[in-house]
């Protein structure tokens, strides 16, 4: 990737290795689980190509950045500071934030409560709903209709109760990965010790070709996440190389096999404790311009019905047309990189044209 800048800068506490391409306005690419930087190399050139500078972090927990040892470390406290951080460090005073998986949730969120410090939000292939397992944007509801709500449902986001009373009642059926992730060391060491088949299998079963396997069939008791995810084609893959997977693989197990995805799986054991903190910005709106992109083939989108969108969408006034692309799953950055960056590229001069308006 010619003229990609890498550096490692001090912030909240911690540090971020973060690679840089280009120059002009910011645009920082937020990934998520089980991301990587690399996850953003298509989109890095574009709009380095288009006069910004896109600026890629190690997300805190992962690659070369720091994983502290404490959970809660990665709550979504922190995660903003990281990225607040960023930009003073650069005396930066805001960005477009584009954000991907808990990516999303992060800048959805800095938008929500740093609005000041976003030009723009993007989140890609889940939905804002205050938090990564959140509220469903429901928080605003009047007691009467929080009521009326099925408090015994199988939901894990709902503005009822927090997301680990959900993930218990779905897992008393079946496994769950979500709840398998609970227990620090118990999936940090099956994924660690088999790194390289978990990140083919799981990239593979997001894809839009492949498949996350039929949990429904497999008990919470006794089943480990890669008895339930089938076994992946051999690579290279039209959207993935072995070199490109070799490097996400190298990257994780730089903490060793034990800790290799502890970081990474933080985000799911903070969820409650997310939920907790988002309570009171759960009236709240988002009210910098924003976009949605995900996949058609995206299992996150499933759960994206009519409804949700109407509640994202009073939530985000100034939320663009959806972009919903065909023949794309989870990481549809990486297996449908050209309408992403058409979709990308066509908000950012939308943003523009509307500054120069002002």
């Amino acid at each position: 990737m010619a003229g990609m800048r890498k550096q490692r800068v001090e912030v909240n506490g911690i540090h971020l290795h973060i690679r840089c391409q280009g120059e002009g306005p910011w645009v920082v690419l937020c990934h998520g689980y089980p991301g990587h930087w690399s996850n953003w190399r298509s989109q890095m050139q574009v709009l380095a190509d288009a006069g910004y500078t896109a600026v890629v972090p190690d997300m805190r927990g992962y690659g070369q950045s720091s994983r502290p040892d404490d959970i809660s470390a990665y709550n979504m406290n922190q995660q903003i500071g990281d990225m607040c951080g960023l930009l003073d460090v650069f005396g930066i005073q805001h960005a477009v934030f584009v954000g991907q998986d808990f990516g999303a949730s992060l800048v959805w969120n800095l938008a929500l409560r740093q609005p000041e410090r976003v030009r723009a939000v993007v989140g890609i292939s889940v939905p804002f709903d205050h938090d990564y397992y959140g509220r469903s944007c429901m928080g605003h509801l009047p007691d009467a209709q929080l009521q009326a709500l099925n408090a015994d449902s199988l939901l894990v986001a709902s503005p009822l109760h927090p997301p680990s009373v959900g993930f218990a009642a779905i897992a008393e059926q079946q496994f769950l990965h979500a709840q398998y992730f609970q227990r620090p060391g118990v999936a940090d060491r099956e994924l660690g010790h088999n790194a390289s088949e978990f990140l083919r299998r799981i990239y593979w079963a997001l894809s839009a070709e492949g498949s996350l396997g039929d949990w429904a069939s497999f008990p919470s008791q006794g089943t480990a996440y890669l008895d339930v995810l089938p076994p992946a084609p051999s690579l290279p893959w039209p959207w993935m190389s072995e070199d490109d997977m070799a490097v996400i693989v190298d990257d994780y197990l730089r903490a060793g096999a034990d800790n290799a995805f502890s970081g990474a799986l933080a985000s799911y054991r903070v969820a409650d404790e997310n939920w907790h903190i988002g309570a009171a910005y759960a009236a709240q709106s988002i009210t910098v311009p924003a976009l949605f992109i995900a996949g058609e083939s995206d299992p996150v989108v499933a759960s994206l019905d009519d409804e949700m969108v109407a509640r994202m969408r009073q939530r985000i006034p100034d939320l663009q047309p959806l972009v919903l692309v065909p023949d794309a799953g989870h990481f549809v950055q990486l297996e449908k990189p050209e309408p992403v960056n058409s979709a990308i590229s066509a908000f950012l001069t939308l943003l523009a044209a509307a500054a120069r308006a002002t």
